[in-house]
């Protein structure tokens, strides 16, 4: 049985990533968890759960591009930017054409800079703002740099009287605010918007297709690994392997040759086992995480 890897888990709706996390501790029998990347509670889908050693790789699972499904309700707007929060304004939509929904999404794509949800984990002063909204003040969040790589209409919907929903295929950068993009729609055509629905579908090249959900984690448990570490280290990086000499040399955290692989990337022994992630500077690559003992 593997006891250091990831877990592509399928976080169902109604629980914070850190529910799932409290979870995988108990059926892996293990304190040593940690997640790739916060879902909201109201959102699904790929979740990544490091576990063990596999926890120092989240860091790089964390800067990975995602991708999601989305649903965008136009004509109301909500203090958090989604269907959790209370509804603030209310402005009929009926009017909206398609074609203004489709230039709306149009105008952010690319690399923009967009001011996150003020009912959001990142903290102003060192407090979170979401606490500071419920406190009762006003938030106001600095713009960030992001990229939306794609952001495609899949279906525009007019069940409703007065609303508008529209669903959306995206792919972006880390720290990219999906609720955002719905709210900056919504105030571009005048109407306002939340998020109703969303379902992260990608972290880099983990996918949907590879995910677990909890209950198919509960009935193999304690063997809940999906990737075992030197699995989940070839899925996410470049590879390079060491000879025997070399393989001593890093274990004792010592330095390599470099060998012109741009990036950060695994290096793996002889017999295929993860030794550790380097990266290169100065004609030498050097470990910015071990992962084998020494």
């Amino acid at each position: 049985m593997n006891t250091d890897g990831l877990i592509v888990v399928d976080k169902p709706a109604g629980m914070t990533s850190h529910d799932v996390v409290a979870r995988i501790r108990r059926l892996a029998k293990t304190r040593r968890v940690g997640h790739g990347g916060t879902l909201d509670p109201m959102a699904t889908g790929v979740l990544i759960i490091g576990v063990n050693r596999a926890t120092r790789l989240l860091t790089y699972v964390i800067g990975s591009r995602k991708s999601y499904t989305a649903t965008i309700r136009l004509g109301q707007s909500t203090v958090t930017d989604d269907a959790e929060g209370e509804v603030t304004a209310t402005t009929p939509a009926a009017a909206v054409t398609d074609e203004a929904i489709r230039n709306g999404l149009a105008a952010q794509r690319g690399e923009i800079d967009q001011v996150p949800s003020a009912v959001s984990a990142i903290k102003i002063n060192g407090q979170r703002a979401y606490k500071r909204v419920r406190d009762g003040e006003t938030v106001e969040i600095p713009a960030r740099r992001i990229t939306v790589f794609a952001l495609d209409v899949l279906d525009i919907r007019r069940d409703e009287p007065d609303v508008v929903d529209v669903d959306v295929d995206v792919t972006c950068s880390s720290g990219t605010y999906i609720r955002a993009i719905a709210r900056d729609l919504g105030t571009a055509l005048g109407v306002g918007g939340h998020l109703t629905a969303l379902r992260r579908t990608a972290v880099g090249g983990l996918t949907l297709d590879s995910a677990a959900t909890l209950e198919d984690l509960e009935q193999r448990a304690p063997d809940v690994i999906g990737l075992p570490l030197a699995e989940a280290a070839r899925q996410s990086f470049p590879q390079r392997t060491a000879t025997e000499e070399e393989t001593r040399t890093l274990r004792h955290g010592g330095p390599l040759s470099a060998v012109g692989i741009e990036g950060p990337y695994a290096v793996f022994d002889p017999a295929g086992e993860v030794l550790a992630v380097v990266s290169e500077r100065e004609g030498r690559a050097r470990a910015e995480i071990v992962l084998a003992p020494a």
